[in-house]
Parts: C-alpha cells; structure tokens; sequence
C-alpha cells in the first residue's frame, strides 16, 4: 500500500490557523463518527471546539450517547468540547417570522394590498427552503465566533454542496435585488409631490444581508480557515460520488482539505483462515483502493481500519481519532 504524503495531524500542523472543519461525502460513510473523532482531537489541543450537525437527520446525540438537540451542550467526558444538533423547525419558524416581516415591509413600501401569508406560503413551500434556513444558522455560528474551532458534520455531499454554495447564491441574488430596489425607490421619489426621502426598511436589511453573506463567503473561502474534507469507503459509487464533487468545490473556492478512507478491512487482524465471504470483500477493497490513490494520491490523509464494534461513545470516537490523525510513514 502506497504511504500517506501529508497526513491528517500532519495537515492540522501546516494549517494552524483552521477555524472551520467540514466532514462530508455520500451518506452511510461515517462522517459523523470522524467529524466526532476530530472534535475530539482539537478539544484535546487545547481548543474550545464546538462540533455542529447541518444535516437535517441528525446523530450526533447517539453518537455521543446524549442530547444535543437545539442547543450547544458540553459533552460530557470531554473538556473544552460542546456539540449541537441545529433545530430544523425552529430555524425554519424563526425564518418565516423573518420573511413575514419582511414582505410586509414590501408591500406597504409599495402600496399593495395583499395579505403578507400569501406570499409566506409560497416562499417557504419551496422545497430549499429548509436548506436555507439551515445555511442561515450555520453563518450565525460562525459570525457569532464563540469558539476556537467550528467541526461541521453535513449533510450528504450533495446537500453540502447546495448548503455552501448558497453564500455565492445569496450575493448574486442580493446584489439584484438590490439594483432593482434602488430603481424603484429613484423612480418612486421621482414621481412624488414632496423631496422627503422616504426609509426603505427592506433596503437597509438588503445592504446589512449582503454584508452578512460576503463575510460567510470570506471565511468559507479562506484556506488558512476552512478546510473541506471528504470521506469514502473503498467501495465504487462513494468513490464516484467524491470525485465528481471535490472539482465542484475547487471551482466554488471552498479549500478542500483532502480525502479520508474510511472502514478498510485490516487483512493482518484477521489472520491467514478468513471466510471466502471475506477475502472477496479484501480484494475488492483493494482494487478500490488503487483507483482512490490514482485519483487522489497527494490528498489522502487517513486510512481508517473497519472496527469490530459501532464507532459511538466517546472512548470508540478516541480509538477512530488515533487512526483518524496516526502519522504517516
């Protein structure tokens, strides 16, 4: 097996100034469990770490074995350490309520007379709508900067991919909006009988979101603070799916930190007698393997072994973290 050229701990070193810390891939690869073991190494640097769920189907609370839910909690076991499920519903409530406000300022601004509930129904049906509100609780968190060290377990790559790109999303849309409403307002005070310039509530919110997204978009993009790390099994369709995904990501800006395998059978545990069920597992294991180091070669920075137990619980999450972040060589 080819050797690791930058590993894990290795990569942590060069990049000392890592803030924010995203594990994703396809679903059912363990990056909960990783995003979980390296939590725990940072906590152990010495660095208040706060280790985040943006997947709507979270597991976080059953992989540390208690409640996270709605709130950043300490985990127990782990100084320095707090994790938190965001709360879907009531980052989406909180987001209608927003939007509410803001269509009525709309409509008043522009003197029509329709029921603002319309027009809620209509943006909040969309079916990214909880994407986005989870993407605004995201930024929240990370603007707050309450922590050393942000660890985000996302959702499957796909949504990750939706999930951070929106930053680029949000300032194009914004930046539309905002020409077409400082035309509407020229046009409005144009045509008025009075010179009073009129406050434009939804304006100023515009202006104060923009600013908003672009200092998400300059932290997401920063490669001395962020880091994207993509996790795999040695299987095909996981291997197909990261690929396809980490040029996606180089193209958007977002620093991709490199590529965990994740659940590689260890042939020297288990000995010389092995099951015909579980040599053919080894040797297509293998074969993926040597098109994970054709494809990605420089950017592996961890091959972690399939244990003979779930990864849950903090001493399991201990014992992935020292394979998660063993030195290379």
């Amino acid at each position: 097996m080819r050797e690791i050229t930058t590993s894990m701990a290795q990569f942590f070193r060069e990049h000392l100034a890592l803030k924010y810390v995203f594990f994703g891939g396809k679903g059912g690869v363990g990056k909960t469990a990783l995003a979980g073991a390296t939590a725990i190494w940072f906590a152990g640097q010495g660095k208040r770490t706060l280790l985040a769920s943006t997947n709507p189907v979270h597991s976080l609370s059953g992989l540390l074995e208690q409640s996270v839910f709605g709130a950043p909690t300490p985990v127990k076991g782990v100084d320095l350490l707090s994790a938190y499920e965001i709360d879907t519903r009531e980052t989406i409530e909180r987001s209608k309520k927003e939007i509410r406000e803001k269509i009525q300022w709309f409509l008043k601004f522009a003197d029509i007379s329709t029921k603002a509930e319309d027009f809620v129904e209509s943006a909040t049906m969309n079916p990214a709508f909880e994407e986005s509100a989870m993407f605004e609780n995201m930024v929240d968190l990370m603007l707050k900067d309450e922590y050393d060290v942000y660890v985000f377990d996302t959702a499957p790559t796909a949504n990750a991919r939706r999930l951070l790109g929106m930053s680029k999303v949000y300032s194009l849309w914004v930046d539309k909006m905002l020409k077409s409403r400082e035309e509407a307002r020229t046009l409005r005070e144009m045509l008025s009988f009075t010179k009073k310039k009129e406050e434009d509530p939804l304006l100023a919110y515009l202006l104060q979101f923009r600013q908003r997204m672009g200092q998400a978009r300059e932290r997401l993009t920063n490669a001395e603070k962020t880091a994207f790390f993509f996790v795999t099994l040695p299987e095909a369709l996981p291997i197909a799916v990261i690929t396809r995904f980490i040029g996606w990501f180089h193209e958007f800006g977002i620093p991709v930190g490199g590529v965990v395998v994740n659940m590689l059978l260890d042939r020297q545990a288990l000995g010389e007698k092995v099951p015909d069920f579980v040599r053919n597992r080894i040797q297509m294991q293998d074969e993926h393997m040597k098109t994970i180091w054709e494809k990605f070669d420089r950017s592996v920075r961890a091959i972690v072994p399939l244990f003979d137990q779930e990864v849950r619980g903090i001493e399991m999450l201990r014992q992935a973290g020292k394979a998660l972040f063993a030195e290379s060589g």
